[in-house]
């Protein structure tokens, strides 16, 4: 446990929540892609086939870290699982907000051409995507990340003047 602890730059016990939960959404995201393909299959199929994936998808988060260790600029490592975990729950989020707020509109897909039904769709996910990813980023302490990064994403947006 000191190994892990040492790695993952990691000086107090509460600090491990981050890991822990990075751990159970991998492990639920590969029992849920899982179920998408085996629901007809035997559910000890579907769980040790999650577990495999979970597995699989750990190790691509390891590497992911990996390349952006040296271009996030963190205090610690385990900040880094606090932040995935952020960008995580926020793209979640953003559209299960926006499909209400569709629906608020009255715009459903039966009612309006689908390519535009969707295109609507993303765009209002995406501006609940920024509002939600600084509030999110704040509620997890890691506000100052965030804002520069939503800085940085409203001048690729060409919203650069609304922000400087």
């Amino acid at each position: 446990m000191n190994n892990f602890k040492s790695r993952w730059e990691i000086q107090k016990n509460w600090q491990l929540i981050f890991p822990i939960l990075g751990c159970i959404g991998l492990l639920y995201s590969g029992y849920k892609i899982s179920y998408a393909f085996t629901k007809s299959y035997n559910k000890l199929f579907t769980i040790a086939l999650g577990l495999l994936i979970g597995f699989f998808l750990l190790r691509f988060v390891l590497f992911i870290f990996k390349k952006l260790e040296n271009k996030w600029k963190v205090d610690h490592k385990w900040e880094m699982i606090r932040i995935f975990i952020v960008f995580a729950i926020t793209g979640s989020s953003s559209m299960l907000i926006g499909r209400p707020i569709i629906k608020l509109i009255g715009i459903t897909e039966d009612n309006f051409h689908p390519v535009f039904y969707w295109i609507l769709f993303i765009f209002i996910g995406i501006i609940f995507y920024q509002i939600l990813l600084v509030t999110f980023g704040w509620l997890f302490g890691q506000f100052k990340f965030f804002w520069e990064f939503e800085k940085k994403m409203l001048r690729r947006f060409g919203l650069g003047k609304f922000v400087d």
